[in-house]
């Protein structure tokens, strides 16, 4: 019990509600409404080049959630089931956040309350996670994927604009990360497929297309809603040498 209590603890507190460093100092150049605050339904705010502009702190709806999520036709393989009975048996013991190693794609994307900061810039975007302050790149270059691909705890990311749509081909993961809290594992053939949409100023779409024949018995997606949030910046947020671990064991 005293595991399980400390599991849903470090859950808990990945999940914790944030207001950010320096609160409400007005972000230049947003829309405002009467009153000052940032108008979210002003329209998309779009780049010298025409293409939709996704800059900003995001913080997901509501998580990615495996178990839930999924469509019945892709149910998990049996090597996929056995890891995740296994997981669930052991009270989640070996997830990665308790020694501080990143969830992966998509859980650092959606963790609910903690936010995620979009930073496209000419060739490459960057993604800014609060949690444990990681990082990614999706190149956006030209540049194809490595001939030899090292796995990766957050793989090797390209994107390429389709209309207004952001579409962006991750490959090359490790097989250490989880796919969400339960323990639904993943290969090291998984790909992943990232459609963004901003349909408005205030509001961000992501649909995740998870495809790993070894651990699910047909390529599925999921669609996760993101809400901006204004006028602030993302907190130092570090992982401070698995001092939880010890209350783990």
């Amino acid at each position: 019990m005293k595991r399980i209590f400390m599991v849903l603890l470090l859950l808990a507190f990945a999940g914790r509600p944030t207001f950010g460093q320096w609160p409400n100092f007005p972000t230049p150049d947003s829309p405002r409404t009467a009153d000052g605050k940032a108008d979210l339904f002003a329209p998309a705010p779009r780049t010298p080049e025409g293409k939709v502009d996704l800059t900003g702190v995001w913080a997901a709806v509501s998580p990615f959630r495996v178990p839930i999520d999924v469509p019945s036709g892709a149910q998990l393989t049996p090597w996929a089931k056995a890891i995740r009975d296994e997981r669930r048996a052991n009270e989640s013991r070996d997830i990665p956040t308790a020694k501080c190693l990143p969830s992966g794609i998509p859980p650092d994307m959606t963790r609910a309350a903690v936010p995620i900061e979009i930073i496209p810039t000419r060739g490459v975007t960057t993604i800014l996670f609060e949690e444990f302050n990681n990082w990614r790149q999706i190149f956006t270059d030209g540049r194809p994927l490595p001939s030899d691909l090292q796995p990766a705890w957050f793989g090797y990311s390209l994107g390429k604009w389709e209309m207004d749509v952001f579409v962006v081909t991750t490959a090359g993961f490790n097989d250490r990360t989880w796919l969400d809290g339960p323990g639904t594992p993943h290969s090291e053939d998984l790909k992943l497929v990232e459609r963004f949409r901003r349909p408005d100023f205030g509001h961000l779409e992501i649909e995740y297309t998870i495809d790993d024949p070894k651990a699910f018995m047909q390529p599925f997606s999921v669609t996760v809603k993101f809400n901006l949030l204004p006028d602030t910046e993302l907190q130092d947020s570090h992982c401070e040498n698995e001092r939880d671990a010890p209350h783990l064991k």
